[in-house]
């Protein structure tokens, strides 16, 4: 959309070198042969600790995705996008680890980003993943209600427990925490639990929220139940509104185990379905707040409009906009150069515990139809715009 290609804006903080730079990494993850061996050595040679490797993607993958490796060393990229009206989420990104002494230590880590982030509006959201807290088997088996074992039943607690501890201590330095989705298997315990934060810590205010998938089938019954129920109980809702990041994998399980596809038919029908999900929250923003993560110009626009249309300020808080960071530059700028309030994901941690959250990335770059081209686009524009000057 026109609105979005002002590449001058989008890119401002960013030298030539460093966009010479973007522009081969987007290129490499262009090309789906190339991404799809080039991450599967990646995870494999740092797994197994070869020294060079460390070295190679904190200076590529690393440097493009992710703030640092520590909160104080990412500091600089969340002060830089701060002076540009940009609010920063500190992502602690560290995914495919299973045992408690690691839950423990990550829900500390989130506590930590909790005090660390007070009285400071560069940082307006705490965010972290169900599966950070506790088992993905784990989560299935209380979402389907299966008979849980004792030491299943202790082990459940201790998710609740983490739950609980940094939705309390969001609630009492009033920063506001996003519970990210995950695969629909586990989902419903998550979605479970979420609700009973909710109902316990947003009784003046949407502290805790909840995400969202709408590329999934389903969503909008469930937000209207939920709505229903905040009603009831008196309380308000918080929504991270997403079209969702496990589109394959979804679709091979559910043919696997013969299951209903749980993911939209089409591309079309998630689009719909997203902007269904926009009529929702603009028609009860009396309860409802949401943060709405997309890197879909089009989304973004119609959410502009409908603000316009029911005479919202620009920074309304009850509404946000957010893109992860080292993608979608064009957006989250213009959006912020307007007084919307617009936030970047912004992954951190020791690189060799980041690579499956960048290997990830990397692959749904290249899923995602024209993402990858876009940044290529903008990024070739802005270069050819600085050379003509």
């Amino acid at each position: 959309m026109p609105i979005f290609n002002d590449t001058k804006v989008a890119f401002a903080d960013k030298s030539d070198a460093q966009l010479r730079k973007a522009y081969w990494m987007f290129k490499m993850i262009e090309q789906p042969a190339l991404t799809s061996l080039g991450t599967s050595i990646l995870n494999f040679t740092v797994h197994n600790n070869f020294p060079f490797v460390t070295g190679i993607v904190k200076n590529t993958l690393f440097d493009q995705f992710c703030g640092g490796e520590t909160r104080e060393e990412s500091m600089k990229a969340v002060k830089q996008l701060f002076k540009r009206g940009v609010g920063s989420i500190f992502d602690y990104s560290i995914e495919g680890k299973e045992d408690e002494e690691t839950f423990d230590a990550v829900c500390k880590e989130i506590k930590d980003i909790v005090r660390f982030s007070v009285g400071n509006p560069a940082i307006p959201f705490i965010v972290f993943k169900p599966t950070a807290f506790g088992r993905i088997d784990l989560y299935e088996a209380v979402g389907k209600n299966a008979e849980l074992t004792s030491s299943q039943k202790e082990e459940w607690e201790r998710v609740v427990k983490r739950f609980d501890e940094v939705c309390k201590l969001c609630h009492e330095h009033d920063k506001k925490v996003m519970v990210d989705a995950e695969e629909t298997w586990m989902q419903d315990a998550a979605d479970h639990l979420c609700e009973e934060m909710m109902e316990k810590y947003n009784q003046e205010k949407p502290i805790v929220w909840n995400t969202i998938q709408m590329y999934r089938t389903g969503r909008l019954e469930y937000m209207e139940e939920n709505l229903q129920r905040a009603r009831e109980k008196n309380y308000f809702i918080g929504y991270k509104i997403v079209r969702g990041a496990y589109m394959e994998k979804e679709r091979a399980r559910a043919a696997e185990k013969g299951y209903a596809d749980p993911i939209q038919p089409n591309k079309d029908a998630s689009d719909k379905n997203y902007n269904s999900g926009i009529d929702f929250v603009m028609n009860h923003l009396d309860k409802v707040s949401a943060f709405f993560g997309t890197h879909n110009e089009i989304s973004s626009e119609l959410i502009m409009d409908k603000m316009k249309a029911k005479s919202l300020d620009n920074n309304n808080p009850h509404i946000y906009f957010g893109q992860l960071y080292g993608m979608s530059d064009n957006i989250t700028f213009y959006l912020s150069d307007k007084g919307y309030n617009a936030a970047k994901y912004l992954p951190y941690g020791p690189v060799k515990d980041v690579v499956p959250y960048l290997t990830r990335r990397a692959r749904e770059n290249t899923s995602v139809a024209g993402q990858t081209g876009r940044e290529l686009g903008l990024i070739q524009k802005e270069l050819n715009r600085r050379k003509s000057k």
